[in-house]
This record gives C-alpha cells, sequence and structure tokens, in this order.
C-alpha cells in the first residue's frame, strides 16, 4: 500500500490512533512505531506480574502478535493505549495465575506512591510515607483484582476511565478496588505487629 507516513519523523511525530488506522490498512511501519512506543512500557508493566523476564519478554511479543492480529476490531476514534493494555493485562494475568505460587516482584514504591491521593500536601507526605511500608509488606497478600488494579493506577497512571476498558468493570468498581485495596493494605499492615515500628 501507500503509506500516508513518509518518513521515520513522520511516524516518530503521529499520535497512536493515526498509527492504528494507518495499520488497518496494512501499513506495518506504522505497527513497528507502536511497538517501540511501547515495548518498554509494557515489559515494565510485566514484571509487576511476574518475575521471570524471560517470561515477560515471551508474553510481550504475544500481546503485540495478537494487537496485530486484532486491529481491525480497535475503534480508531477511541484511545488506543487502554486497548493494548486491556490484552497486555489478559495475558498477563492468565501468565501469573498459572505460575501463582512464584512470588511477586518487589514493586517501585516511589512511582506507586507518585500518584497524589490527598490534595493537601502535609496529609499526602503522611499517607505516602505510611504507604511505603504497608505496600512494600502487604501488596504479595493482595487478590490479584486489587493488585491488578493499583497497578494499573499508580504503576501505568492510567485514568479510571482507561482502567475501565482494560479491565471491562463499570468505573464506580475501579473507585472501589482502589478504595478496597488501599484499606486492605492497611489492614494488613496494623493486623502484623512486626510491621510496626518501621515508621520513622
Amino acid at each position: 500500500m501507500n503509506s500516508p507516513l513518509h518518513s521515520v519523523e513522520e511516524y516518530a511525530l503521529t499520535d497512536d490512533e493515526t498509527l492504528a488506522r494507518a495499520v488497518q490498512k496494512g501499513d506495518t511501519e506504522a505497527f513497528g512505531e507502536l511497538v517501540t512506543r511501547y515495548e518498554k512500557k509494557l515489559s515494565r508493566y510485566g514484571t509487576k506480574f511476574l518475575s521471570n523476564k524471560e517470561d515477560i519478554t515471551d508474553l510481550v511479543q504475544d500481546v503485540f502478535l495478537k494487537a496485530y492480529q486484532n486491529m481491525k476490531s480497535f475503534d480508531a476514534s477511541l484511545k488506543f493505549s487502554p486497548w493494548l493494555y486491556r490484552i497486555a493485562h489478559n495475558e498477563f494475568v492468565t501468565a501469573l495465575r498459572k505460575r501463582s505460587r512464584r512470588p511477586v516482584m518487589y514493586v517501585d514504591f516511589d512511582t506507586f506512591l507518585s500518584h497524589p491521593v490527598y490534595d493537601d500536601p502535609s496529609e499526602r507526605e503522611r499517607e505516602q510515607k505510611e504507604m511505603r511500608v504497608i505496600v512494600e509488606k502487604g501488596m504479595g497478600d493482595l487478590p490479584p483484582k486489587y493488585r491488578e488494579v493499583l497497578i494499573l493506577f499508580y504503576l501505568e497512571e492510567l485514568s479510571y476511565l482507561e482502567i475501565v476498558d482494560v479491565l471491562h468493570v463499570p468505573v464506580a468498581t475501579v473507585g472501589i478496588r482502589l478504595k478496597r485495596a488501599r484499606e486492605k493494605l492497611k489492614s494488613i499492615y496494623e493486623k502484623n505487629p512486626t510491621y510496626h515500628g518501621t515508621l520513622s
């Protein structure tokens, strides 16, 4: 086909949705640009579910293969990233369930806590300080449905509506799961005396 894009610079400056439309018309170079944009992001996302780097690499390739095969089903009037993350989410969660006995990966708490929970800076600072300990100790004890929504919201910085697209749940459910996930983390902290005394 004759691509509407004619140079590397044009591909790099084109938004995801336009690239997706080009892929739907048979432009494989446009898909290559999407892979370049999202490969590291999806690999990082995978590390929050799985500990084996080789597994993550293989799964990310599977995600892109499925995305390419199903690109015709993508509605280019919508944002591309939630659609891609939904495919990735399904792959990683399926793999996580198969490997449920493997240890949970360490979480980057600075990234996790970079998404403000409170408008009051002093209150947010206090909450973040407490959450560092709670998350470090309790993330692995959370059910997958709570762990995944925390990952998408705090680590991948998706909005509520984007998480809705990924998880296929109502927006109210996203809010409820986030609230309950934080509550469960705090409960884990409060019930385990070995966590106490670690906050300075």
